[in-house]
């Protein structure tokens, strides 16, 4: 089953909550695995590469946008030949096959979020990710599976 992980933020701004989740990713890149971040739509998907570009200069994650992935896949002769980055951002379809977790920044749960192994939500201060998360960790809980809450204290 989905293991589920809520990340819960002191802090109130929306650059806080990126800022956590280039950090995550950064350490699940770093674990081996592949991650999705799912977003609401194409300007934070912009928004949050720009910021994994930027985060931190001695390090890289690689990443890509699916609809940059996409738009590859459809120019190549074969779309096999298109490399696909371990770190992928989206906010439309489910991503591709092979992936093992999903960092969810959109804030519903997207339908697929169960073929994932792991799935980590974000939630600051912000009084409407605070109700959007609620429900979303309401849903998972309605559905069985196990929650895991993470207070993060002074996170920088």
């Amino acid at each position: 089953m989905t293991q589920i992980d809520f990340y819960i933020l002191p802090d109130t701004t929306l650059e806080a909550r990126l800022e956590f989740a280039c950090r995550l990713a950064e350490t699940i890149h770093a674990k081996g695995f592949r991650l999705h971040v799912h977003v609401e739509d194409e300007a934070m998907a912009r928004q949050f590469d720009e910021h994994l570009w930027q985060f931190r200069p001695e390090s890289f994650v690689p990443h890509a946008l699916d609809i940059d992935l996409d738009l590859a896949a459809r120019e190549a002769e074969h779309a096999d030949d298109v490399p696909r980055p371990p770190v992928t951002i989206g906010w439309q379809d489910a991503p591709a096959p092979g992936i093992e977790a999903l960092l969810n920044l959109h804030p519903e749960i997207p339908e697929w979020f169960s073929r994932f192994e792991r799935v980590a939500e974000i939630i600051n201060q912000h009084q409407d990710v605070l109700v959007t998360k609620r429900e979303c960790w309401r849903t998972y809980k309605s559905r069985g599976y196990a929650v895991r809450s993470h207070q993060l204290k002074g996170v920088s």
